[in-house]
């Protein structure tokens, strides 16, 4: 079963860029978790999937690190706030260009709320020192419109970082 989800990065320092070559963000699954596909980001490994046969998923690591996508990256393979290369204006200056955000579709992670875990060990690296992250916080679910607008799924619970 896939379950989809977002994550947004927000630059809160007042002064400081997050500049080239940007942020990378990492997370240690809870349980035996796969990435299936993303949107607006990548995982740099792809980790070893060999339990899995014609259908192959994005990442199968037990601790991925994702990094965004290039600036003209497709259309079909962005959401809103992606692909700027991790690079992060600081919240000071523009809280506008402040935030990231990818999303994903979770494999293997149970079918509810009740079974669904957050990821644990949540690791931002950003070029130069003092970047952490603060707690993972269980947000209101997204809503996905399909392209065609006529239909909207729901996310069983999204994470924000």
């Amino acid at each position: 079963m896939k379950k989809h989800g977002s994550c947004h990065n927000h630059n809160f320092q007042q002064y400081r860029h997050i500049q080239a070559p940007g942020w990378t963000l990492g997370w240690k699954w809870a349980k035996k978790e796969v990435i299936w596909s993303m949107m607006g980001g990548q995982t740099t490994e792809q980790g070893d999937c060999s339990r899995f046969k014609g259908n192959i998923p994005h990442c199968c690591k037990k601790d991925p690190t994702v990094v965004d996508l290039l600036p003209g990256t497709p259309y079909n393979q962005q959401i809103a706030n992606c692909c700027k290369g991790g690079v992060l204006n600081s919240w000071g200056q523009d809280p506008a260009t402040a935030g990231s955000s990818f999303q994903l579709s979770v494999g293997q992670a149970g079918t509810t709320n009740k079974t669904v875990r957050v990821p644990r060990n949540f690791t931002l690296k950003a070029p130069g020192p003092g970047y952490t992250c603060g707690p993972a916080k269980i947000v209101k679910p997204s809503r996905f419109v399909t392209p065609d607008k006529r239909r909207v799924t729901q996310a069983l619970s999204k994470l924000l970082d």
